[in-house]
Order: C-alpha cells, then sequence, then structure tokens
C-alpha cells in the first residue's frame, strides 16, 4: 500500500484549500532533538515516489526531500533535549508539530496529522491519522523531510563527540550506543528523563556519594 492524496482532495471537497501534512521523527532515540515537517504539496508538481520515510533508503529520502524542498512549501521545526526532559517526549514532538505549523508562510486551512492525537495549541484546525505516513502522500512528504534533516544533524553531532555511532544510529538504543554510554558517558545532546541515561547518571552519581 503507497500513500496517495484522496485525503486531501477529500479535504479540499470539504472547502478546505490549503492542507499541511505534518509528522514528527526522533521520538525514540536517547540522543537528539525530536524533528518535525510541515509539508504543503503543490497538487500539479507532486514528486513520484512519495512514501513512509521508513521504507525508502537513506539515498532515496535525500533525493525526494531535494525534490520536494523545490516544489513544496516546507517549514522544519524541533524540541530541544531539554524540552524533552522538561515536557516528556510526546509533549515535545507535539511543540515540534506545532512549531513546524507557525512557520509557514501563512497557515494551512487544515493540517493532517500523523498519529491519534492532535496537538495542544494548534494555530490551525487539524485532524489526525493514523499511519499517515502510509496514507497521505502530504504526510510522507513531511516524514520524508523530517528524517533526512534529523539524520543530517546527528551526523553533525557524530563529528562533535565521536564514539556513539550517531552517524550510523541517529541517537537510537543500539548495542553500540548502548555500550559506548557506558565507555564514554553521557553527552549533553542525551535525554536524562530517558530510562537508561537515568539510570547511568544514577548510578554515577551512587558511586561518587
Amino acid at each position: 500500500m503507497s500513500p496517495d492524496f484522496s485525503h486531501e482532495l477529500a479535504l479540499q471537497a470539504q472547502g478546505f484549500a490549503r492542507i499541511a501534512g505534518v509528522d514528527e521523527v526522533g521520538r525514540g532515540p536517547l540522543a537528539g532533538p525530536v524533528m518535525a515537517c510541515a509539508v504543503v504539496l503543490d497538487p500539479a508538481h507532486i514528486p513520484e515516489g512519495l512514501n513512509d520515510s521508513k521504507a525508502l533508503t537513506a539515498k532515496r529520502r535525500e533525493a525526494l526531500t531535494a525534490e520536494i524542498l523545490r516544489t513544496a512549501e516546507v517549514s522544519i521545526a524541533e524540541a530541544s533535549v531539554a524540552e524533552i526532559d522538561t515536557l516528556n517526549i510526546l509533549r515535545a514532538s507535539h511543540l515540534a508539530m506545532v512549531r513546524a505549523l507557525q512557520g509557514l508562510s501563512r497557515l494551512p486551512d487544515m493540517a493532517l496529522i500523523d498519529g491519534n492525537l492532535l496537538p495542544r495549541d494548534m494555530p490551525s484546525p487539524g485532524r489526525t491519522l493514523i499511519k499517515g505516513d502510509a496514507l497521505s502522500l502530504s504526510i510522507a512528504a513531511a516524514s520524508i523531510v523530517a528524517k533526512t534533516t534529523r539524520d543530517t544533524l546527528m551526523m553533525d553531532l557524530a563529528q562533535q563527540f565521536p564514539g556513539y555511532g550517531w552517524e550510523k544510529n541517529a541517537g537510537y538504543p543500539s548495542p553500540a550506543h548502548k555500550q559506548a554510554l557506558l565507555d564514554l558517558g553521557v553527552t549533553p545532546h542525551h535525554r536524562r528523563s530517558f530510562k537508561p541515561i537515568h539510570n547511568i547518571l544514577y548510578q554515577a552519581k551512587t558511586i561518587s556519594d
């Protein structure tokens, strides 16, 4: 099953002319921000091959990201590690989604949000779509750009903090990443509210005490 434009067309038939697809990436990693993207596709210039970002290779995602940026209106936003630790990961991911919508040149008439919960303080009307990145082309486009942008950020951070394998694992809890935490310790980019990080810090504090 591939995403299509039927959800957007149905909304347009109801009078919602400007539709944005919104998705986030980065809820599961132990390190790095959570990233969100809002995309308003041009129905006359939809890049071919849009799909759930997880179903695409990194090379294909990069090529599609360039096409999406060329043909659509795109806004990218994030919530920081500090915000994740303060708010919790769900609220932080929703905050990033709201920021992405606010970053568009003008708000959409309707936002299609991947998932089953609408963020609080939505700046525009919104509807949720479970597994939306596999159903809606607008959400699929947002998932691709968000994933590519976050992966690039984690590659940059990997240069500053080598040894954790972020250029390969993007901060997710791979065996190599977890071993590096034990060997090298916790960085400022690790999410202290996440249990594996919290446990390491607690153990270190207990030993020092």
